[in-house]
């Protein structure tokens, strides 16, 4: 199970499943049985292989797909650049001098490289959606609950999800079709009606540029719209992983486990997080998700930016002020739960840029549905069908 020879998408290739299903990477913090689950990380190298596959991995052999390698991953699921000083990082096959994004990178850059037909991330403040930006592909993080977590790591989280990476709609609805219960891909009989979230300063101009290029046809309609907590609700999600990820990781770090120094650096400082912080960043889950509701009753979904700024490059990866900002319209969404898809854009500067589309909980399919519209209508998205 070594890394096949210049791909840094894998940490391990192997073959799992059936031949002829499509093929697909799961990221290296989901369990299969008789493999050591790594995330990432020294502190978690040496652990006793898995007893058994995580659901989503049964789930994916269940319908005919043949696994084929595990992916590398920001260490401990635990930052937003995909840069990984123990494993190694995966290189952004479109922008190979910017970061893939963390912390779903190798699912990310295994897609963008066409290694596999899709590939499998967990999403707990972007992690999904922002390396799919990054290295320009699809990225969906399911309604939260949705995806059977057992098997994942960390074990317990109150933003964390699993969802599919993929080149287009079609593969992204059948990963759902194979992870998600119930899901059955819709094929809408109207054009959406869209509220955009309106554009502050805070966004880089080029990283606007496709949201406002959106056409919409037959009818349908583009309102701006806003979000008031967005911010605040940004901040609340950085507190509540502060929290749940030290919990998760409370014993290793006592006992001296070997994590990154800027991963130990960040987990000290989550001791700092109070029991008044978390109370304060529940009430604003409550009131950002209830804003998010009230659009999503008025419009078919919402449209944002992907990212605020352009992937930073790798030389900038240790630079807070350009890493920080890159979840601002992607982690809301895991502390209100709702489904996001973010679709690829590139600038005219040719930088990676995308649309993030959001909507209604458990309406999953129709959020695909809406992607896939967008996709047809829209030439700006260099997507697969």
């Amino acid at each position: 199970m070594q890394p096949l020879a210049g791909d840094t998408a894998f940490v391990s290739t192997f073959a799992l499943g059936a031949e002829g299903g499509p093929t697909v990477a799961v990221k290296d913090c989901l369990d299969i049985a008789g493999m050591t689950t790594r995330c990432g990380s020294a502190a978690y190298a040496g652990a006793a292989p898995a007893a058994t596959n995580a659901v989503v991995i049964d789930r994916l052999l269940q319908a005919g797909c043949r696994i084929v390698g595990k992916t590398r991953m920001h260490e401990i699921a635990y930052g937003m650049t995909g840069v990984n000083l123990f494993e190694g990082t995966p290189v952004n096959p479109k922008w190979p001098d910017r970061i893939p994004g963390g912390s779903s990178s190798g699912s990310a850059t295994a897609i963008a490289a066409g290694l596999v037909d899709f590939a499998i991330g967990t999403d707990t403040g972007g992690s999904v959606r922002q390396p799919a930006t990054c290295c320009g592909v699809i990225g969906l993080k399911p309604t939260f609950g949705l995806v059977d977590r057992t098997g994942a790591l960390p074990a317990e989280s109150s933003l964390d999800c699993i969802g599919p990476f993929a080149n287009g709609m079609t593969m992204i609805e059948r990963a759902m079709a194979a992870i998600a219960p119930g899901f059955k891909a819709e094929i809408l009989d109207r054009a959406p009606r869209f509220g955009r979230l309106r554009i502050d300063a805070g966004v880089a101009p080029e990283m606007a540029e496709g949201l406002m290029a959106l056409r919409v046809l037959e009818n349908g309609i583009i309102a701006d719209v806003d979000l008031p907590a967005l911010d605040v609700a940004f901040r609340a999600g950085m507190t509540i992983i502060a929290r749940e990820t030290l919990a998760a990781n409370l014993q290793l770090l006592e006992e001296g486990a070997p994590f990154g120094d800027d991963i130990r650096k960040r987990l000290e400082g989550a001791r700092a997080v109070s029991d008044a912080d978390i109370e304060q960043a529940e009430d604003v889950r409550r009131r950002f998700t209830g804003e998010v509701d009230a659009l999503v009753d008025e419009f078919d979904a919402i449209i944002t930016p992907a990212l605020p700024s352009a992937p930073p490059l790798l030389s900038e990866a240790g630079d807070p002020s350009k890493v920080l900002p890159l979840t601002r319209f992607l982690r809301p969404f895991n502390l209100s739960g709702h489904p996001a898809i973010v679709l690829p854009t590139v600038t005219r500067g040719g930088l990676p840029s995308g649309v993030q589309i959001v909507a209604r909980k458990g309406d999953d399919a129709r959020l695909c549905a809406i992607a896939r519209w967008l996709c047809k209508s829209n030439p700006i998205f260099q997507v697969e069908e």
